[in-house]
């Protein structure tokens, strides 16, 4: 897919999946930066990046930001770290164009206690721990998006085959999605967007409601 694509320029971020040298090598050749995430499937490189990134000495020479968010009852606090000091990494000149590893911890605190979390990157650019955190939550939206689409609507088991097709009912879907979170957020409604699709379903005045509540 990425052969056929113009991506001169652009950086490309994606999860594990596509942390493969093989993609890195194809960003690298259309002139373009990769931002991938490393996780177990990369276990020797992801417990390389893991050791040096958490090493508190280590930290005192990476750029680190830490942004906060509160969403309703969840507090959370992002922790970014990058560093182009990556001589040490055995086998980095396996992945074209590597220059830059990084992390995020996320740190969630809510009524249920607090939990947290680590996310690890290679990169082929030079990137600042801002630079980071930023591209690292355009990708987390995409996904998160998609993974909406596919529980209320199994996007992944359409069969259209026209393109045309699936670029229609995709935009729908965002556009129900959009409509259904409006109305949460106007009507201060705690039902799942499930709940209310359901109820939608069952009775043309619900319908009626989260469309005019917009």
């Amino acid at each position: 897919m990425l052969n056929e694509l113009n991506i001169k320029g652009c950086i490309i971020v994606a999860d594990a999946l596509n942390c493969q040298k093989e993609t890195a090598e194809i960003v690298v050749r259309g002139k373009a930066d990769y931002l991938l995430c490393v996780k177990e499937n990369q276990q020797n490189l992801k417990k390389d990046i893991e050791d040096y990134i958490r090493d508190e000495n280590l930290q005192k020479s990476m750029d680190i930001i830490s942004k906060t968010e509160k969403n309703r009852e969840r507090k959370e606090r992002r922790t970014a770290y990058t560093t182009n000091d990556i001589k040490w990494l055995e086998n980095r000149k396996d992945w074209s164009g590597l220059v830059c590893i990084g992390a995020i911890h996320t740190e969630f605190e809510s009524k249920k206690g607090k939990t947290s979390q680590w996310h690890y990157y290679i990169s082929s650019r030079d990137l600042t721990a801002e630079e980071l955190l930023y591209h690292a939550r355009k990708e987390w939206s995409v996904e998160t998006m998609h993974w909406l689409l596919d529980v209320h609507f199994e996007e992944d088991f359409c069969r259209a085959e026209d393109k045309n097709i699936q670029q229609n009912l995709n935009m729908i879907r965002k556009l129900a999605l959009n409509i259904i979170k409006q109305y949460k957020s106007i009507a201060k409604s705690k039902k799942a967007i499930s709940k209310i699709m359901f109820d939608c379903l069952l009775d043309c005045t619900s319908l009626l409601k989260v469309i005019y509540e917009n």
